[in-house]
């Protein structure tokens, strides 16, 4: 086959395969316009949620933040269900935009967790399914949020991504139980970190192998966060290349001048446990 009749049947096959997963993402539709409402109040108690990661996380040779699920004791699963249920009953409408920001991704982070210690021993989050065909448990409606059933994806795609549509690090901080995901933030986000937070974690995962790397013929292999979610990020790979370099360092930097196309997106599904630490 000739060598150009290749190429292309391969970037044919990569762009197909990113095309059909981003199907499955719902659309980013504001879930309940009540949720556009905003006010003045920057501080919320995620103390517990603070107390529960600085115990139970840990960052492994490959610095990627696991949960030591296996050693979660019964106080502490109850202690993470009632932060949960604290969450839940917060009138967020009375949240400034930056505490409303910290607040959905700590509820979105603890819930996520806790359906893992719910299911718990389990290979990935992908595994938890309620019925057949199901992709995972993301549209289980496990939350009841001011009286409103909402399901991890309505947090993401129904308030998150309508909500912060011209912020992308958003991703960067939403921990989806996965070793592939941008890491689980190891102290709570609050109304005042949560900008620095952003920050901090856009560069931690572009800089990371999950995130970018360039092999030595100067092939780029990406997240398929970048893939799922290319409209967030530009809408195409132009905009997704310039987007990582604004937080590469000086050696990423160097090693994406000139490139102007993705070869490859790869995620891992395997669960961020802490027994699967090298």
């Amino acid at each position: 086959m000739p060598r150009l009749l290749l190429s292309f049947l391969c970037l044919f096959t990569i762009t197909a395969c990113a095309s059909i997963e981003r199907i499955a993402i719902p659309k980013s539709n504001l879930a309940d316009s009540s949720f556009q409402s905003a006010g003045k109040v920057t501080k919320v108690d995620h103390r517990a949620w603070g107390k529960f990661l600085k115990a139970n996380t840990v960052k492994d040779n490959a610095d990627i933040v696991r949960v030591k699920y296996a050693d979660i004791s019964p106080a502490q699963k109850q202690q993470l269900k009632d932060y949960i249920k604290s969450l839940s009953s917060t009138d967020h409408t009375k949240l400034s935009k930056d505490a409303q920001l910290a607040y959905w991704a700590n509820l979105y982070n603890a819930q996520t967790v806790d359906v893992i210690l719910d299911n718990y021993p389990v290979e990935s989050i992908r595994k938890i399914k309620d019925r057949p065909f199901d992709l995972g448990p993301w549209e289980d409606k496990r939350l009841t949020v001011n009286g409103k059933e909402l399901s991890l994806h309505d947090i993401e795609h129904g308030i998150v991504r309508p909500l912060w549509s011209n912020e992308p690090r958003i991703h960067y901080i939403l921990n989806c139980a996965a070793a592939g995901c941008p890491n689980l933030g190891q102290k709570a986000y609050t109304g005042q970190n949560i900008q620095q937070s952003l920050h901090d974690a856009a560069i931690a995962y572009v800089n990371d192998p999950r995130g970018v790397t360039v092999s030595a013929n100067g092939r780029i292999i990406a997240s398929k966060i970048y893939s799922w979610y290319k409209d967030d990020f530009g809408g195409s790979n132009e905009a997704i290349l310039n987007h990582i370099r604004k937080y590469a360092d000086d050696d990423l930097k160097a090693a994406l001048r000139g490139k102007k196309r993705i070869a490859k997106y790869e995620y891992d599904w395997s669960l961020n446990d802490a027994t699967a630490t090298p």
